[in-house]
């Protein structure tokens, strides 16, 4: 590494700054912490958004099939097959997939709540932490 960069590594091959390395441990700790945190949030949010995007098109498919007549010739995807089905399995598979989801997003919907507070509090921790100590009078 050339004497001419600023950067090493730090906590789990983290790199990081010289001004970072010059701060306490246990700040340089709250900061890995934080950006952890924020790298878990994001998972947690991208997560949910896929769970959404598969409940709009299950809802839009139970939408369909209302439309339907019990004698209408359905197929459902299985795999790469498209497999011929009766209309009241189908719905009744589709509902119950639709309720697993609206679960999943709601648990993740929780974790999201967590982890905003948690980064939230250890933004604030921070704040403190950096905030310039002002000379006495």
């Amino acid at each position: 590494m050339l004497s001419s960069e600023k950067k090493y590594v730090g906590f789990g091959g983290i790199k990081m700054s010289n001004e970072i390395s010059r701060l306490p441990p246990q700040v340089q700790q709250r900061l890995l912490r934080l950006q952890q945190l924020q790298q878990t949030l994001q998972s947690v949010l991208t997560q949910k958004q896929q769970l959404e995007l598969g409940l709009t098109e299950t809802e839009q498919a139970l939408s369909e099939l209302k439309k339907l007549t019990k004698q209408t010739v359905i197929y459902k995807s299985v795999g790469s097959l498209l497999v011929k089905s009766k209309k009241i399995k189908v719905t009744k598979e589709l509902k119950e997939q639709k309720e697993l989801l609206n679960m999943r997003i709601s648990v993740l919907g929780k974790q999201e709540e967590r982890l905003r507070t948690q980064v939230k509090d250890l933004q604030t921790k921070l704040q403190q932490d950096l905030r310039p100590v002002s000379p006495p009078p």
